[in-house]
């Protein structure tokens, strides 16, 4: 198994300039693309290496740098290497794309504008409307997502949005080229709900497709059962989706953080982006101005995991 790492960005700048025109790929300003250099991995930014993988194609750079994406989105780069880490899953261009709980859109943000230019199409899991479980305050937050990439279909195609959860009926069968799943595995094991929704991702991947992951990533050993920190161990993640059916192909560091000791007072949501200075059980937005937020600042964003699964394609008969 190899271990694929980053591709300064700097050195694949796009040659030519678009008009205004919203259905043309937007060329990036070679001064906001971004900085991958050895200087720029000191500080307050993510691990970087020099091994290299497949440079990501031009569609990709220019969507990752689209004006669109907000200054605070852009500035997590830094630690998710979106370009790289959607290069090192598989992404290509025309693929049917599936993302699951896209919370609040920080891929979406890309993965729809490079299905829309492409000629693919993209798909995001949303609360199971045939649950009776949900709420009205779930339901109008589903409506509030879908309308929000509805108002620019120029930028991000058609998004289409599936049931998903705990009771939610099968996927569409062996449907998805590709299919991410960002720091949400731990959630599933919490909620009891891994075997069943891993399993529901196989049948929904074609054969010979991609399930990408990240994940934030618990020191190897013994997996703590719930993962409250909200990390979880390489071995645990591969060993679900492995009796699911899927095969992994390889692992990268593209997204690892040595400097995350992962013993942190409040779980992985003591580090940013969530940047917790009490319990969640105390209220989502309780804050302690006394906690002292240096050194956990000083980290930056967890240690994650990034695995590339495959589908196997079944034997000819």
């Amino acid at each position: 198994m190899t271990h694929a790492r980053l591709l300064p960005l700097t050195a694949l700048l796009l040659l030519a300039a678009c008009s205004g025109d919203p259905d043309a790929v937007p060329i990036p300003d070679p001064d906001k693309l971004p900085d991958t250099s050895e200087a720029a991995s000191t500080g307050n930014s993510g691990p970087l290496t020099t091994e290299t993988v497949q440079a990501p194609d031009e569609v990709l750079q220019a969507v990752v740098v689209g004006e669109w994406r907000s200054e605070s989105d852009r500035a997590r780069d830094t630690w998710r290497h979106p370009a790289e880490s959607l290069t090192f899953w598989g992404l290509r261009p025309g693929m049917t794309i599936l993302e699951i709980q896209p919370g609040g859109g920080w891929w979406t943000e890309i993965l729809a504008p490079y299905a829309q230019r492409t000629e693919g199409q993209y798909y995001a899991t949303a609360v199971d409307l045939e649950d009776p479980e949900i709420g009205d305050k779930a339901r109008q937050s589903r409506e509030r997502w879908a309308a929000r990439w509805a108002e620019k279909p120029e930028l991000y195609g058609e998004v289409k949005l599936v049931n998903w959860g705990p009771k939610s009926a099968a996927l569409p069968e062996e449907t998805f080229d590709f299919v991410l799943t960002a720091r949400s595995i731990h959630g599933w094991i919490t909620r009891g709900e891994a075997d069943k929704l891993f399993a529901d991702l196989y049948a929904a991947i074609k054969p010979g497709g991609i399930l990408g992951v990240e994940q934030h990533r618990a020191a190897p050993g013994e997996q703590e059962l719930p993962p409250k920190s909200g990390y979880v161990t390489e071995a645990y993640v591969i060993d679900l989706a492995n009796k699911a059916g899927f095969e992994l192909d390889d692992s990268s560091d593209i997204n690892a953080n040595p400097a995350d000791t992962k013993d942190h007072p409040f779980g992985v949501w003591t580090l940013p982006p969530a940047s917790r200075t009490r319990p969640y059980s105390e209220g989502a937005d309780a804050r302690d101005p006394d906690f002292d937020r240096a050194k956990y600042d000083a980290i930056g964003e967890s240690d994650r995991m990034t695995l590339r699964f495959h589908k196997p394609i079944a034997a000819a008969g």
